[in-house]
């Protein structure tokens, strides 16, 4: 392995070291706010929980009704002890990683819908200059061949009738009629 090869090397350990260092980071924070919203969640819970039974005893509500409440409460405070475990980060890392990917997907769609858009522009205005190249180099050709014909008439006219050896329909019989 010669010199250059263990440098490039070095640097790209060195790039990815960070970009890892950053990914640890970002999911340490991440990890950090899921136990956050899962205490907050539980205690949410719990709190709904206390809040249902008083309002049974004080009679506000009825008994089916604080059973239906204070399991929706309970049903809460477990979700957010599941956030505050390792499965329960590991899951909350799965979907914000579907998240990422979801949202890099439509980056990359409009990123391709705009580079697409810019190469069939490109290429229409292409084709309008080629057109556009086409018609004067035509032009030019007509004026060149209207000009070419001007001249051999203006010629043609100067020249006695006499000594062309081609002439024009209707010349020989004013040439007989004496008519030059």
């Amino acid at each position: 392995m010669s010199f250059r090869e263990i440098a490039v090397t070095i640097r790209a350990v060195n790039r990815a070291s960070s970009e890892f260092s950053r990914i640890q980071t970002d999911a340490e924070a991440l990890s950090v706010r899921v136990k956050s919203l899962g205490a907050a969640l539980a205690g949410l819970g719990a709190a709904g929980t206390v809040i249902g039974y008083m309002a049974n005893q004080f009679g506000i509500l009825n008994d089916e009704q604080a059973k239906v409440f204070n399991s929706a409460m309970m049903v809460v405070t477990a979700m957010g002890m599941f956030m505050r475990t390792g499965m329960g980060l590991a899951v909350a890392q799965k979907v914000y990683a579907a998240a990422c990917w979801i949202a890099t997907t439509a980056q990359n769609a409009l990123n391709i819908s705009y580079g697409t858009f810019l190469a069939l522009t490109g290429v229409g205005i292409a084709v309008i200059v080629a057109a556009a190249a086409a018609m004067w180099s035509f032009a030019n050709s007509m004026n060149a061949a209207t000009s070419s014909v001007q001249g051999f008439n203006e010629a043609a006219a100067e020249v006695p009738s006499r000594t062309r050896s081609i002439q024009r329909a209707g010349e020989s019989e004013l040439y007989r009629q004496g008519v030059e």
